[in-house]
């Protein structure tokens, strides 16, 4: 291309260039919006191009392909907050990206499964063919020593505007673009950074393993105040403060919410509630378990890590020496636990041990009404038999939030060959959830884990003590992206004793918590430990 049209098609050129690297995303969902705001990376690459001229062609097929990984860098620094509430860890989240896989298999048709996969590779071919032409087109323009200059001369004045407008200390921590005046808002965020902290998270490992772990608190109780009822510390996965913070969610969730107020009244029992900070956001729900598990905050996977290699006790140590029976109910473990032995439960019932014979839901398959029939079967109705304290992580909340079962009001009949009726369950499995906007999935799997828990409540009224405290906000895609971390905690049983002692550490009566929270989740333990004892004469 020669004389005035190389000018037009390198302006062209640097558009697009400049869109594949400022582009933010669509929140709630994994779509992108092209922005007005500038590439501090591609300003650097038009200067290097103009310093390098020599090379410039041979230099512009190198940078086609960094172009590629900077375009890849962008879509996960912008997606991953909007959708997950955090930025993606290449490092340690990939390791879960087959299981995420799988799971999205299932809660959507094969044919957009397919569709997603081959438009990412088309897309990343694409991106390649036009940055390659692009900076051909820009390499172009620099061939002449006034078009050298002219372009060479504008990028080194950006970075040197960038350079005074930035300020030294940015959040490290969320990839989004910073409004600190309106010259640094003009520019997007670098993508370069990003990787350079993916790369310190590998450096990191090393570094991290040999961290001297936090002193935990004692939890050591004498758990009189119990006086021997069965204890069940329900993690209800993604019950986050958005069930009470967004309008729209919580009065999708009022409903289920009054019926669950209406069993513990009604079964002459009182609840409690108050907000704790998860150490976690959108997912990894071990760090949550861990965390009020040991008293010990666990914020990343180096610290959870280390801490499994410990011989740190956990709260389970309080109940057995108390002759405590402790029990972990897993429907949604399909695979070995070798975290189990640090825990240390005398019985662990994964998704095997449960079997479920009914229709599989979703890639948790086992619905979390059944679990809790299946515990009572397999402990509490035993005679005679020790006190129990069971561990229950819920997987009917897990994203993407269905199919969810129907509820069965037969409590009986969920353990039979045939737990629901053909039409009610072709009916929930046929409301799969919708990928673009997971929120009325999310309400309506909240919904029936509060439903399950009431009818849980009127089907034994026994002394229990029930424990439900959410592990984590549910991704930003239904949470917000600029969400808090709290999670609800609600504690229901009939000992006045118990209940009140959680009101003078902050908690409210009834089912609505209230802020400030009463701390991080670690501070729960000896909380609970402490409220489920009486004083030392």
């Amino acid at each position: 291309m020669r004389g005035w049209r190389v000018w037009p098609a390198a302006g062209v050129s640097l558009v697009l260039l400049n869109a594949s690297l400022t582009f933010e995303n669509v929140w709630p969902t994994p779509a992108i919006r092209f922005g007005t705001a500038l590439s501090i990376e591609l300003a650097a690459c038009v200067l290097l191009l103009a310093a390098a001229r020599r090379w410039a062609p041979r230099l512009a097929r190198i940078l086609a392909a960094v172009w590629v990984l900077l375009v890849i860098g962008r879509y996960l620094a912008v997606t991953g907050p909007g959708l997950y509430g955090r930025e993606f860890n290449l490092y340690w989240d990939s390791a879960h990206l087959g299981n995420v896989a799988a799971m999205l298999a299932r809660a959507a048709p094969w044919w957009l499964v397919a569709s997603v996969v081959v438009s990412a590779a088309v897309a990343v071919g694409v991106v390649y063919v036009v940055a390659r032409l692009a900076l051909r087109h820009v390499a172009a323009a620099m061939e002449r020593r006034g078009g050298r200059l002219a372009l060479g001369s504008l990028a080194a004045a950006i970075i040197l505007l960038y350079g005074v407008a930035t300020p030294v200390d940015t959040n490290p921590h969320i990839e989004a673009d910073i409004d600190v005046g309106p010259i640094r808002a003009a520019f997007a965020r670098p993508v370069t950074p990003a990787y350079v902290r993916q790369a310190r998270f590998v450096l990191a490992t090393t570094g991290q393993a040999a961290r001297p772990l936090p002193a935990g608190p004692s939890l050591d109780a004498n758990l009189r105040a119990l006086a021997g009822a069965d204890v069940l510390l329900v993690f209800l996965e993604s019950y986050g403060a958005v069930t009470y913070d967004e309008p729209a969610v919580a009065a999708g969730l009022a409903g289920a919410r009054a019926a669950l107020d209406a069993a513990v009244q009604q079964t002459g029992r009182r609840i409690v509630s108050a907000y704790v900070a998860s150490p976690t956001f959108g997912a990894s729900s071990w760090l949550a378990h861990l965390t009020l598990l040991t008293g010990v905050e666990v914020r990343d996977q180096y610290a959870y890590a280390a801490l499994m290699a410990s011989r740190r006790e956990t709260i389970l140590a309080a109940f057995e020496r108390r002759g405590y029976r402790t029990v972990a109910l897993m429907p949604g473990m399909r695979q070995a636990w070798p975290e189990g032995q640090f825990y240390g439960f005398d019985a662990v019932y994964g998704r095997d041990d449960l079997a479920y014979p009914g229709p599989q839901f979703g890639w948790w398959s086992i619905p979390d009404q059944y679990a809790l029939a299946k515990l009572d079967d397999l402990e509490r109705t035993r005679r005679p038999r020790a006190p129990v304290f069971a561990v229950f992580p819920t997987s009917s909340t897990h994203a993407p939030f269905g199919p969810v079962a129907p509820y069965q009001p037969d409590w009986a009949r969920l353990l039979t060959r045939e737990p629901y009726d053909v039409r009610d369950a072709a009916r929930a499995l046929g409301e799969r959830p919708d990928l673009r906007n997971l929120r009325p999935s999310y309400v309506r799997a909240t919904a029936y884990e509060f439903e399950s828990l009431a009818g849980y409540l009127r089907r034994r009224e026994d002394d229990l003590v029930l424990i439900v405290v959410g592990d984590h906000q549910p991704p930003s895609a239904v949470s917000g992206p600029t969400a808090p971390w709290d999670v609800p905690v609600h504690v229901i049983g009939r000992s006045g004793e118990v209940l009140d002692r959680l009101l003078a550490h902050g908690f409210r009566p009834g089912l609505i918590p209230e802020r400030p929270s009463v701390g991080g989740m670690h501070a729960l333990a000896p909380m609970l430990l402490d409220a489920f004892s009486e004083p030392e004469d």
